[in-house]
């Protein structure tokens, strides 16, 4: 039978437009099941912690569980990689952070992934002060002491992190370089390994997220010597700044944000954006990330655009400073 030519097109357009409509409604009807989110990290550490925090609001928004999987390596980027090559529907996303998603590429020059072009931000989740503090065996009790200590005895000690190109191993780097400390880098699968080896006195010393940190001081089995940020934190306020401290060119700040495979349709991101920055406005979730020593980064900065932005200037900004810490 042959067609008109006017209904021929007609029934061309409606079939062109099908996906479309198939992808629209599948959009609107998302989330269907439970959803996957990816730490890079081991259970336990502040990664970890804060992801389950937030996952915790957002799946009740959402009405479906959000289950969160440990994938620790290589600095975090098996998890990335594998976030990266999973299907791009909204039901695997990942909990980013400086280390995965700005400076891996300089630490793995065969990265299978590019953190600017490969993922579709949804959303920046926190930002992190770090401390630097020791094993309480080691003589100096603050850190203009230490500093005196480790210029003398550094090759006889070592730093403990989390895995090459994480956030503590980055941060370690900016502060041995400023120190001209040489110390043995010890890496361990978490950050909470490696403050469990600090406590057990392992490792001499390490840089970690305030959020790592908070228990210990509380308990009292490490020597905290400063927070690396122009604030002292609400949550150890008996912490002097590393200003305050002495040591004013020490002063990092990192971050958490939450990323989808590049491809995943933009209603979907849209709709974890919205659950994510629901979940920051919640007064229960936002106390639970401040008793960490976590803060909330203010609407502004929550974005999608505003962490794809991000992505790109901390890739600059580190590759410089990583590239002066290892000559």
């Amino acid at each position: 039978m042959k067609l008109p030519r006017r209904k021929f097109l007609h029934l061309a357009a409606a079939a062109a437009a099908l996906p479309v409509v198939s992808r629209t409604a599948t959009a609107q009807a998302y989330p269907t099941r439970p959803i996957t989110l990816i730490v890079p990290f081991g259970a336990g550490g502040p990664t970890d912690v804060i992801a389950r925090i937030v996952a915790d609001h957002m799946s009740r928004t959402l009405g479906r569980s959000i289950i969160v999987e440990n994938v620790p390596g290589a600095g975090g980027t098996t998890a990335t990689t594998r976030t990266m090559r999973a299907t791009p529907d909204g039901y695997t996303i990942q909990i980013g952070h400086l280390g995965t998603h700005a400076t891996a590429p300089v630490f793995y020059p065969n990265l299978a992934y590019k953190p600017d072009a490969d993922f579709a931000p949804i959303g920046m989740v926190s930002l992190n002060a770090f401390f630097v503090g020791a094993t309480k065996r080691l003589a100096p009790n603050d850190l203009k002491e230490f500093i005196a200590y480790a210029k003398v005895n550094h090759q006889r000690m070592n730093m403990g992190h989390a895995g090459v190109g994480s956030v503590t191993h980055l941060t370690g780097l900016m502060f041995n370089d400023i120190l001209g400390l040489k110390p043995a880098m010890v890496p361990f699968n978490s950050a909470a390994a490696a403050m469990n080896a600090l406590v057990a006195g392992h490792v001499d010393y390490m840089t970690a997220p305030v959020a790592e940190v908070v228990p210990q001081v509380r308990g009292g089995t490490i020597k905290v010597f400063a927070i690396a940020s122009s604030e002292r934190s609400p949550a150890l306020p008996e912490v002097p700044t590393s200003r305050e401290a002495g040591l004013p060119e020490f002063r990092v700040l990192s971050w958490n944000g939450l990323f989808a495979p590049k491809g995943t349709p933009g209603l979907v991101v849209d709709r974890l954006a919205e659950a994510l920055d629901q979940a920051l406005d919640d007064e229960t979730t936002r106390t639970r990330l401040f008793d960490l020593g976590s803060d909330v980064p203010p609407k502004a900065r929550r974005g999608q655009d505003q962490l794809a932005a991000l992505v790109k200037s901390e890739m600059a900004r580190w590759a410089s400073i990583i590239r002066a810490a290892t000559q």
